[in-house]
């Protein structure tokens, strides 16, 4: 039997939860196919990774798409050597998973240059996407936990520089990037080096402005409180129930 879960991702197959199919679609088909990068930032328990987790099972259908998290990641972010590897190593092991051809996920998986980490890794997206014979998804879910880190602001310039030179025709890149964060990573406020005044300095202007609204109405809530009454035969006034929560 489902339950109601308030910690962590929400799987409709496990869980009650309001019904968020139609800004899926949404945020596909006004985003993604249009192939905008943007962020989704919205406090914390405000359904961010449960969005993100229901929106790649949506694309999967289209897309390949490549999912991971900054959550505990602080390793990754001592030298743009360490980041592009781990970086490599995660994205790696979901092109195994997603059946990717051999062919590219052995060009992914060689060895990257220790001089020039990030122009390398930058290399492999080109090579990657140019290789699929579908169009690839990046999705990063607590992205802010690393913004104030140099080596972090380098990975998101790799990412507009790419993104400037596909709109331009001269690069192949993920179709759309997204990510997810507390905070808007796009407005940081940021000092560089110890003896920098503190000033507002991010690559990711380059990100469309998400204004989709993630609350949820009194009749999203009659939804999920009328498939729990129609479990349990509790005989809940759904509608006013709705309207409290």
């Amino acid at each position: 039997m489902k339950e109601f879960h308030v910690t962590g991702t929400c799987n409709p197959e496990w869980h009650y939860m309001v019904d968020i199919s139609d800004r899926v679609e949404r945020i596909a088909r006004d985003y993604i196919a249009k192939g905008k990068y943007f962020t989704i930032n919205r406090a914390r328990q405000y359904g961010k990774t449960t969005m993100i987790f229901l929106l790649r099972k949506y694309l999967q259908e289209k897309y390949f798409v490549v999912s991971i998290s900054f959550e505990a990641a602080d390793e990754l972010f001592v030298s743009p050597y360490t980041l592009a590897v781990g970086l490599q190593r995660s994205l790696g092991r979901q092109l195994r998973i997603q059946k990717f051809p051999d062919q590219l996920v052995k060009e992914w998986e060689a060895p990257i240059s220790n001089d020039f980490a990030m122009d390398d890794f930058g290399e492999r997206i080109t090579d990657l996407c140019r290789g699929c014979d579908r169009k690839i998804i990046l999705m990063i879910d607590k992205v802010d936990k690393n913004s104030d880190n140099q080596v972090f602001l380098g990975f998101l310039g790799l990412l507009r520089s790419k993104y400037l030179a596909w709109m331009g025709g001269v690069d192949i890149t993920f179709q759309s990037v997204i990510l997810a964060s507390v905070y808007d990573i796009k407005n940081l406020k940021l000092r560089i080096r110890s003896n920098e005044e503190t000033k507002y300095n991010s690559p990711w202007n380059i990100a469309e402005d998400f204004n989709m609204d993630l609350s949820f109405s009194p009749n999203d809530i009659a939804g999920m409180l009328a498939e729990y009454d129609a479990d349990y035969s509790v005989g809940m006034d759904v509608s006013a129930m709705s309207q409290y929560l």
